[in-house]
């Protein structure tokens, strides 16, 4: 984790990026209240201590015909450095698989798959997930609906980080 503490002006570029990565510069030194090249200075910087990981854009999902979600938990027969290194590296080289984690409780991994039909997901698991050396025990749990989405993470300064406020009655 980068050591270095963050200004004001940082963290608003963080944030107008998060909202629009396509913003030109010219933009987002107008939305920040700074010249563009010292903006321009700041996002590079920003990108070489690792605050930036990408630029990317996000599709719809639903529009592209990929409207089966489901979520995947796995177990392991055993939780040994090889076995967790060779899921890892099956997993990572599929497309469909949009996130996986290594969790705690009573699964070993949780998997988020986009698929195009039911079809396609019998095929993932039987064909491929089934077939992952050391794999011991899959349940899956469709998405009937996606009731929150967003990439942004939640940043000091911003609504997401106010402390909720307490009512008057």
């Amino acid at each position: 984790m980068p050591s270095e503490t963050l200004d004001t002006i940082d963290w608003n570029i963080l944030r107008r990026l998060q909202e629009d990565a396509r913003a030109s510069n010219v933009e987002l030194a107008r939305a920040v209240h700074l010249s563009p090249s010292p903006c321009l200075a700041r996002v590079r910087r920003l990108e070489e201590r690792g605050y930036i990981k990408r630029y990317v854009t996000l599709l719809d999902a639903l529009a592209l015909g990929l409207t089966v979600s489901v979520f995947i938990q796995v177990r392991l027969e055993r939780q040994v450095e090889s076995a967790l290194e060779v899921f890892e590296r099956e997993i990572a080289a599929r497309p469909e698989v949009m996130e996986c984690y290594l969790m705690t409780g009573d699964s070993d991994y949780l998997l988020r798959v986009v698929v195009c039909d039911v079809q396609a997901l019998e095929r993932f698991i039987v064909d491929f997930l089934s077939r992952i050396p050391g794999v011991d025990n899959i349940k899956s749990s469709f998405a009937l609906k996606q009731v929150k989405y967003q990439t942004a993470l939640p940043l000091p300064g911003s609504k997401r980080m106010q402390p909720a406020r307490t009512r008057r009655k």
